[in-house]
């Protein structure tokens, strides 16, 4: 079965519980964080357009998920979502996309397997501290033991978050909604 022929309908949706909604025009924190192409980021310090997509853990082939994975809304999906913005990368840098990253919470070295298990053009960051998901206060849940962050995407301009997805659900149109998004207020961005 490929990425694409995941049957989502078989996937418990996330439900929106408003542990998002406060983070339109909040300003990212000054927190800098390891990313797997090599220097540290501050998202804080970017200037133009980036879209960053907050996800749980992506599974890697040489470890089981944790118990009950798929039966918790939401959890499924990391490894389309981040294919779907490999797949849409040169559309998103199109619609003025400065920077793209995927955050998790594991560690950059897990991290690292991921990006170049699936030709990630783009670096993962690893908020394992928990630093800049405290600061911003995102939404979370655990799963084995372990506080994992839930799954949204933001898009930011100038260091200000002026668009949050949330819950995202299917995880592979996440890109897609970003760019539809973009494409409807590209005269505002003018």
């Amino acid at each position: 079965m490929s990425l694409s022929d995941v049957d989502w309908t078989l996937i418990p949706a996330p439900a929106d519980d408003g542990k998002a909604a406060h983070l339109e025009g909040q300003t990212l924190p000054e927190v800098t964080l390891p990313a797997t192409d090599g220097p540290a980021v501050t998202l804080s310090d970017l200037r133009g357009l980036t879209v960053i997509y907050v996800y749980p853990m992506t599974g890697r082939p040489d470890r089981d998920l944790p118990e009950g994975w798929n039966d918790i809304p939401g959890a499924r999906g990391c490894t389309p979502q981040s294919c779907a913005f490999r797949d849409h990368y040169a559309e998103l840098r199109d619609y003025g996309v400065d920077h793209l990253f995927g955050l998790s919470t594991q560690d950059t070295d897990y991290q690292a397997e991921a990006a170049a298990r699936l030709h990630l053009p783009f670096p993962l960051l690893s908020d394992a501290d928990l630093v800049f998901g405290k600061a911003l206060d995102l939404p979370g849940m655990e799963a084995d033991g372990k506080y994992l962050h839930k799954r949204l995407t933001m898009i930011v301009r100038d260091g200000v978050i002026e668009k949050v997805f949330y819950p995202v659900f299917p995880p592979d149109q996440d890109a897609k909604n970003v760019i539809e998004w973009l494409r409807a207020h590209a005269e505002e961005r003018a």
